[in-house]
């Protein structure tokens, strides 16, 4: 036996803006909401899902966990250029100025990766 992940549990100020922010990104929906969490999941509500929980202060410091994201269905240039239309932005963590990937940030800063090749390249 071993374990499943179930939820990726995402802290924010601001929960139904965060939600809002990768039911976008991920074509998801919201499942359930309650007053500290917000919880979204795939259409199909297949596993895993993302909990946005209400906390009462805002990131301080670099994630230690983070999402890496690859375009599915059209060129990585064309989905970097659709994360930032929808609010991300682009983050420094210390990457190289030659790395294969872009470090981008959620509305709150969260950090995720948008990786080089898209999904029909992998």
């Amino acid at each position: 036996m071993s374990s499943r992940i179930a939820v990726i549990a995402i802290d924010a100020v601001e929960p139904r803006l965060v939600a809002a922010f990768w039911c976008a990104v991920l074509a998801w929906q919201v499942v359930d909401e309650d007053a500290d969490v917000v919880s979204i999941a795939p259409p199909d509500r297949s596993w895993p899902a993302i909990d946005v929980l209400a906390v009462p202060e805002g990131k301080v410091v670099k994630n230690r966990l983070h999402l890496d994201l690859r375009a599915d269905g059209l060129a990585t240039a064309d989905e970097l250029d659709r994360l930032l239309a929808l609010g991300a932005r682009r983050t420094d963590v210390g990457q190289g100025p030659d790395s294969s990937w872009v470090v981008l940030a959620d509305p709150e800063g969260n950090e995720f990766c948008l990786l080089s090749r898209s999904v029909q390249e992998v």
